[in-house]
């Protein structure tokens, strides 16, 4: 009897061993769905190009006005290159003062406005405060006439439209700031500052302009350049455009920079590192200030981690589990495959945990017609709670960001009450504890059924007759309720913690317990139960019908 129960260990053992190994080291892949893991941003960007790093690039390129917030994102970050980049830039501003202004020097310019004069401007200086004197757009009208890019010439002739939307034309008294922005755009585009799509954009743009003899599309684009002129030097504001490839994100990062002028070092240095000003805009109004922070802990570990994110375009799971190096390579490599693995190991952690549980309650027997336990049904519930719990971000996404345009319409306002212009967003998403509480509560009515099942095997297995095993299974009627008392106490329990607040107040949560009690219930009476007592009846008549005395 010691060596069969022994020999019969040995398998459940076994699967049970199984299934903890497979759960561990899906649990270990840092890869998820709808987020990103530190430790693969960390990986990404190993041995790329820091903050610092390009400081100092950009400080030996004679471009002080970058590097500056270069170095203001690399002290926010702890970057260790931080206090060389100072230095660095500070011995550069001492030798070249002049150009601390414009940001650093430019060939398109010092013909202009000879940049190594001194100004009298000593700080970074937005490059509309420069032109926005006559002098200085007399000067570029007169450069620029001569300009041979046909482009150019387009642009040019924007400053003789008389519908402009919401500037005063530029020949008119009060133009002179559409008359700034005209020559602004002129000079970057003869410089070739702008990206090669960006251009092409810009230069459609402008040809409609003119054969329309209105701004048009134009308008908003001018509206960008002037929030971002008067927030950038000359250098800053080219670097930028270098890495923009479409008017939308002109749009987008001068919004940004309107939303959060604190946070623009932070932004531009991620333009910059990531080679995409698009990238940057777009993951900042998706995810708001918590993108922020994400794009601030990417810009930690360097260009490939905030390459990384910006091509993923997810936020970042700070909850996820270690990881093993060479398992962060291979998700890094090849993320689709790894997350498919997970999903797997998962799945077959469950499967074997549910198969090893089945063989220690369920032993091996050929008269016995009891249902076996379904461990691919159960094994696939289990590894879907293990998803969500491991995926915080597929039923709970991010907030909304708080950087996305806003439009109010005053006419539908009641302006007598000012309360009626609060605006409340719909609630959406439920909270981490209430996914928890639900989890928790299924956990439960599984493991009241597995009670029920075993059970009904050690009252199957007994060497009784049949009657007995129906009087004995009648006996046991409460536990096979218990899923349904196990399911309302769980529902005054949620309701209860909701009151006190300890969780989100949600009747999903609380109304779950019952219904898993109500489904756990009906699968133990009708899919187990009734057969077996089914069985169980009919056994028993044979044995009264063969008890009976011949000729009776």
């Amino acid at each position: 009897m010691s060596n069969a129960l022994n020999l019969r260990a040995w398998p459940v053992f076994a699967w049970l061993l199984a299934g903890v190994a497979f759960a561990i080291t899906a649990w270990l892949v840092p890869v998820n769905l709808k987020s990103v893991t530190p430790p693969l941003l960390r990986e990404a960007g190993a041995g790329t190009l820091s903050v610092a790093q390009l400081g100092r690039q950009l400080v030996d390129a004679e471009k002080p006005g970058p590097a500056a917030f270069a170095l203001a994102t690399a002290r926010g970050v702890a970057d260790p290159g931080a206090t060389l980049l100072a230095s660095a830039l500070d011995q550069a501003q001492k030798r070249q003062p002049e150009l601390v202004p414009w940001g650093g020097w430019d060939p398109f310019l010092d013909p202009l406005f000879n940049l190594k004069e001194n100004t009298g401007r000593h700080a970074s200086t937005p490059v509309l405060a420069f032109f926005i004197t006559a002098k200085a757009r007399s000067d570029l009208r007169a450069y620029l006439a001569n300009s041979r890019s046909q482009g150019v010439q387009q642009l040019l002739r924007l400053r003789g439209l008389d519908r402009t939307g919401r500037f005063v034309p530029a020949s008119r008294p009060g133009g002179q700031t559409l008359d700034a922005i005209v020559l602004l755009t002129a000079l970057l585009y003869q410089g070739e500052h702008f990206s090669a799509p960006l251009q092409r954009e810009l230069r459609g743009l402008a040809d409609t302009a003119v054969q329309q003899q209105e701004l048009g599309g134009l308008e908003p684009v001018f509206l960008d350049l002037l929030s971002l002129g008067r927030r950038l030097n000359w250098i800053q504001l080219c670097e930028l455009l270098r890495v923009t490839d479409s008017v939308k994100t002109i749009s987008e990062f001068a919004q940004l920079a309107r939303a959060t002028p604190d946070d623009l070092p932070l932004m531009y240095s991620a333009a910059l590192l990531s080679d995409s000003a698009d990238g940057v805009a777009t993951y900042l109004l998706r995810y708001g200030r918590a993108g922020v922070a994400d794009l601030k802990f990417a810009l930690s570990f360097g260009e490939g981690a905030v390459s990384q994110l910006l091509l993923r375009q997810v936020p970042i799971n700070r909850q996820a589990a270690p990881s093993f190096g060479p398992v962060t390579v291979v998700a890094l490599v090849y993320p689709r495959l790894a997350l498919a693995a997970k999903y797997l190991g998962f799945l077959l952690g469950a499967f074997c945990l549910f198969r090893g549980l089945e063989n220690m309650l369920f032993a091996p027997s050929g008269n016995s017609s009891l249902p076996r336990l379904k461990s691919g049904v159960l094994a696939v519930l289990t590894a879907g709670i293990l998803i969500l719990a491991t995926e915080p971000f597929l039923i709970n996404p991010a907030p909304p960001s708080e950087f996305q345009l806003k439009l109010s319409v005053p006419v539908l306002a009641n302006l007598s009450d000012p309360a009626s212009l609060t605006h409340k967003e719909p609630t959406l998403t439920m909270d981490t504890t209430t996914l928890l509480s639900i989890g928790f509560f299924a956990l439960l009515q599984i493991g009241m059924y597995l009670l029920c099942l075993a059970k009904m095997r050690e009252i199957d297995l007994q060497r009784i007759p049949s009657l007995l095993k129906l009087r004995l299974m009648e006996n046991e009627e409460n536990l096979f309720d218990g899923g349904l008392y196990i399911g309302i106490a769980g529902t005054a329990a949620a309701l209860v913690l909701q009151v006190l607040k300890v969780i989100e107040p949600n009747l999903l949560a609380a109304y779950s317990s019952n219904l898993f009690g109500i489904t756990c219930v009906a699968m133990v009476k009708i899919r187990h139960v009734r057969p077996f007592k089914r069985r169980l009846i009919l056994e028993s008549q044979v044995v009264a019908e063969s008890e009976k005395p011949a000729g009776v």
